[in-house]
């Protein structure tokens, strides 16, 4: 006798809403309220879903563990990536390679275009440690000081140095936001990168331009540099200090640009990188070390620890020949060791835990069918591609706007529309873009988003008074649906899986 197939019951719209409303509830009491990462409440409501799944809906246990299995084993490659990358930043730091990039990048600050320089240096420093907030969080406050002393508003500067760090956090391959994107949408991590440079670079540009005339307005007033000298003269203490840092991001990105996979070219980079730890006078043992828990400033957190004991202050800056006052080297110091002390594959097990436990419940809400009655509801009256991207779009800003976490915003919209771009034949490079699109961009300016709430409390200016000026983080959006309406930017999925850039429809030699 054959095996009677099991009928299951079919999602409604009704239920699906109730179940999104659920969610926004608990992720936003969870994060907002209790102050706790996300990991866990979405787990628990990953077990909620699957009993609704398995009690009224009937689906078998099984069912939704396979789900649950295939949908892990698909983010694996990212988890890798992510890995390596821990390693990368760790010998990154130690080889100077990031803090060189920083010590430039902090040369270029001048009073007569400080808005773009501005710009162009937290874009610099987010770029190299894949990180929004530390960038925030230290040379952003150097920036305010800077800002302030030059009469220009606090909002301005504070949304300039959002935009920047942003940017540099969005095409940044360290950064988790920038992993997890093409994780969810199932694409290669420097596709994604490359992807990105059809929408967000046009907007850069256009950032750019906003920023260099607001700088007219400012030209006149002195630049106080004291704390950024004093940045500059502990890192060249630290580290070694030269040009040549450039090297590993350079090839990098080269092998990057000639497609190569992402794993190779973050292997390249890490050998690249513990050379240059070795030339500082990095052992081996040291190197290994550094990969696994990460690198950690000597000169600067000596000076920070010395705090206000001003004899064992002047003797470490004396040792090491800084000679910037007492109290400025202290403070960058400070600012240095929370930029630093970062990296080492232990680090990433934040990140890789939450992209296991995001798969984990969307897929539950997958198999459940409660992620396609949305997505018909929401396509319904879409047809065009400049319409679905637009779409998607919306979700992630709803996301941002009631789950108050950038991570769901990235992984639920994903999940949902992730079949949608596969039945229209785009490939999977549209649909990451996209999420980073919104989904990262989008959270900062929010106030009861964790990301809008964190800026706020670091820059000292509410998230209504520089969301304004934050000019690359709504501009963004509006610029890659404008895009795509217009046919621009558009990759369709080949015969061989491999984008092809195309129009509106989707090329005839494909269908």
């Amino acid at each position: 006798m054959a095996e009677k197939i099991k009928e299951h019951k079919k999602a409604t719209l009704g239920l699906s809403i109730a179940i999104i409303a659920l969610i926004t509830v608990v992720v936003s009491a969870a994060t907002l309220k209790f102050k706790v990462d996300v990991h866990a409440p979405i787990v628990m409501l990953a077990v909620v879903i699957g009993l609704i799944g398995f009690f009224y809906l009937k689906y078998d246990y099984k069912e939704l563990e396979d789900a649950a299995v295939d949908s892990i084993m698909a983010a694996i490659p990212s988890c890798m990536i992510l890995t390596l990358v821990g390693m990368l930043v760790g010998l990154w730091m130690r080889g100077g390679i990031i803090p060189g990039l920083i010590y430039y990048g902090l040369g270029i600050l001048s009073p007569k275009i400080f808005p773009l320089a501005t710009v162009i240096v937290c874009s610099i420093i987010s770029l190299s440690t894949g990180s929004s907030w530390s960038t925030m969080a230290t040379v952003g406050v150097a920036m305010m000081g800077i800002g302030n002393g030059l009469g220009i508003p606090p909002a301005l500067t504070a949304g300039i140095v959002v935009s920047g760090a942003y940017f540099g956090d969005k095409m940044s391959p360290l950064s988790d936001t920038t992993n997890l994107a093409p994780a969810v949408a199932g694409t290669d991590l420097f596709q994604h990168i490359r992807a990105m440079c059809w929408t967000t670079l046009p907007t850069y540009i256009i950032v750019a331009l906003i920023t260099l005339v607001l700088g007219f307005n400012y030209a006149g007033g002195e630049l106080d540099t004291g704390k950024i000298s004093a940045i500059q003269a502990i890192m060249d203490a630290e580290f070694w200090i030269s040009p040549l840092a450039f090297v590993a991001p350079a090839v990098v990105i080269a092998l990057s640009a000639m497609g190569k996979p992402a794993l190779p070219s973050l292997y390249a980079g890490i050998f690249i990188a513990a050379g240059f730890s070795a030339a500082q006078g990095t052992g081996i043992g040291d190197i290994l070390n550094i990969m696994q828990y990460g690198y950690s400033p000597t000169v600067s957190a000596d000076i920070a620890s010395a705090g206000e004991d001003a004899a064992a202050l002047a003797k470490i800056m004396a040792d090491n020949g800084i000679t910037v006052a007492p109290k400025l080297a202290l403070e960058a110091a400070k600012d240095i060791v929370e930029l630093m002390e970062r990296g080492g594959l232990q680090s990433m097990n934040w990140t890789i835990s939450l992209i296991i436990c995001a798969f984990t419940f969307g897929s539950t809400m997958e198999v459940c069918g409660f992620l396609k009655v949305m997505l018909e509801a929401i396509m319904k009256p879409t047809k065009s591609v400049g319409g679905m991207v637009t779409a998607t779009l919306a979700s992630c800003f709803v996301c941002d706007l009631f789950l108050g976490d950038q991570y769901l915003s990235i992984a639920m919209p994903g999940r949902m529309f992730k079949s949608a771009f596969d039945e229209k034949g785009l490939h999977p490079r549209m649909l990451s873009r996209t999420l980073e699109d919104a989904g990262t961009l989008v959270s900062v300016l929010i106030p009861w988003n964790t990301c809008g709430a964190y800026h706020t409390g670091v820059l000292g200016v509410s998230t209504f008074e520089y969301a304004p000026y934050a000019f690359l983080n709504y501009l963004n959006p509006i610029i890659a649906s404008l895009m795509t309406f217009m046919g621009i930017g558009i990759f369709w999925r080949g015969k061989d899986g491999e984008p092809v850039h195309g129009g509106k429809t989707r090329p005839e030699n494909l269908k």
